[in-house]
């Protein structure tokens, strides 16, 4: 396995983590009768903050799956894996960063250190989508 095979998965395996996780802290809130079952919005924002950022922040990690995932796919799927080799660990690196970041704080610094990781996260794959180019046009 290549280091974008191994990043993609735990990219899916941290998405994975976030919606059981999820799962727990929902069934626990009805277990102790602060919600009913079919009382929840899909977002979180009628839960409590935790539980808020909670989800917001595996909603973060689905949403930046087509960019970020994508384009890893997009690698393996060309057999062009050695353009997003050298920098998959740090995009799942960068896409941790940022959703545990969201998960303790919501804090002003918490935002922008969150915001940094994102921009990791935009830096890289726009790198990506220029040597994609440059491969498949021969630009």
């Amino acid at each position: 396995m290549n280091d974008t095979i191994f990043s993609l998965l735990g990219y899916i395996s941290w998405i994975l983590f976030l919606l059981i996780f999820i799962a727990i802290y929902r069934t626990l809130l009805v277990m102790k009768k602060q919600k009913e079952p079919n009382g929840f919005k899909s977002d979180g924002s009628d839960s409590p903050p935790f539980g808020e950022r909670l989800s917001r922040a595996m909603g973060n990690c689905v949403e930046s799956f087509s960019f970020n995932g994508g384009l890893m796919l997009l690698a393996l799927a060309t057999n062009s894996a050695v353009i997003t080799n050298g920098l998959a660990w740090f995009l799942l690196a960068a896409r941790l960063g940022q959703s545990i970041i969201h998960l303790i704080s919501t804090s002003v610094l918490a935002v922008q250190i969150r915001f940094v990781f994102f921009l990791i996260q935009i830096g890289i794959c726009c790198f990506w989508v220029v040597k994609f180019f440059y491969k498949f046009l021969g630009a």
